[in-house]
């Protein structure tokens, strides 16, 4: 997470970015700027430093990402960046804007260090203590995120952490497991997947949540390797084939067995998809290897720009269709 000069509260997005800037996705609005977004914001208010600030109801639409576009490009046109190798103007902050950044371990380090701590912030330390213990990832792979990082939490705050590395991520989906069965957590499901990610949960008298961060040596990829055209849109069936990276965001799922769930959505042998790429973090880990998922996305036709080498991919999220998801079978 970063703040910018303007008050704004962006969530870094993905591990690639342009130089001198940062894809991001907006989260926490200034009230000062609060009219100029045409979206439904929540009731409730958030407190940074003295700026109070707004949240969206729904934060990672189509229609609320277009939105943002438009009013970022409308009055604040340095927070738009058209980007060459995806032939699109995304949200994407120059790093001149930022004021600070929060890097999640480091927000525990900050955290562990602090004095006077408040009783959310005990239990978030005390609940990370335990999950290290039971999963045997050590504590430095893990961090802090959301409200108790910014420092703006309340009594309602959630308690939201991170783990570095996909299979310290394994690691800790197992401990979470066995803890829930021992009693000593319980899940939180409010929807179906909810059920598939299992990443929400009841420490307690209060909710949390996890999910994963790649560490350094698991950035694979630098901007400016691909170029990413969108071919058609599709609906189909198929088997996820490998899951190492789909614990991430944008979440990376291989795949085989594409069978299309209409004659629209039939391809050639050359474009039939490789990985479906979810952009939205709420697809993440909702498949395992060898379960069959049902995907709408953009077919996109991606090439290697040094080496010439071709793959296709779906994505889900693309910011421009409603109709783009994973569910799982």
């Amino acid at each position: 997470m970063f703040v910018t000069v303007d008050g704004f509260i962006f969530n870094v997005f993905g591990y690639e970015h342009p130089s001198g800037r940062v894809f991001s996705f907006l989260k926490y609005v200034p009230y000062r700027f609060k009219t100029f977004f045409r979206v439904c914001f929540l009731e409730r208010t958030w407190n940074y430093g003295g700026l109070r600030l707004f949240r969206a109801e729904k934060l990672y639409t189509a229609q609320n990402y277009q939105m943002f576009l438009e009013t970022f490009r409308n009055n604040f046109p340095n927070y738009v960046y058209f980007c060459p190798f995806r032939k699109k103007e995304v949200i994407n902050a120059p790093l001149s804007s930022i004021k600070k950044v929060y890097v999640p371990r480091e927000c525990l380090r900050f955290l562990t260090k602090t004095k006077s701590k408040d009783s959310l912030q005990k239990m978030t330390l005390d609940f990370i203590d335990l999950l290290s213990s039971e999963s045997g990832v050590a504590i430095e792979d893990f961090g802090v995120h959301g409200s108790v990082a910014l420092n703006m939490h309340t009594s309602k705050s959630d308690i939201d952490i991170v783990v570095y590395g996909s299979r310290n991520f394994r690691r800790l989906e197992e401990a979470i497991n066995k803890l829930v069965k021992a009693g000593t957590l319980s899940y939180v499901f409010n929807n179906r997947l909810d059920v598939a990610r299992r990443y929400k949960g009841r420490y307690l008298n209060k909710i949390f949540m996890y999910n994963a961060l790649r560490k350094p040596e698991e950035v694979n990829s630098k901007y400016g390797e691909y170029t990413y055209t969108p071919v058609t849109h599709v609906k189909f069936y198929c088997t996820v084939k490998n899951d190492d990276e789909a614990m991430f965001r944008p979440a990376i799922y291989k795949i085989e067995d594409y069978k299309p769930v209409d004659s629209a959505s039939a391809l050639p042998k050359e474009q039939t998809p490789e990985f479906v790429v979810s952009m939205i973090g709420c697809y993440r880990n909702i498949a395992k290897k060898g379960s069959k998922i049902k995907v709408s996305g953009m077919l996109e036709r991606v090439e290697n720009l040094e080496t010439g080498e071709v793959f296709h991919q779906v994505v889900v999220g693309t910011g421009k269709n409603e109709e783009e998801y994973i569910w799982p079978l």
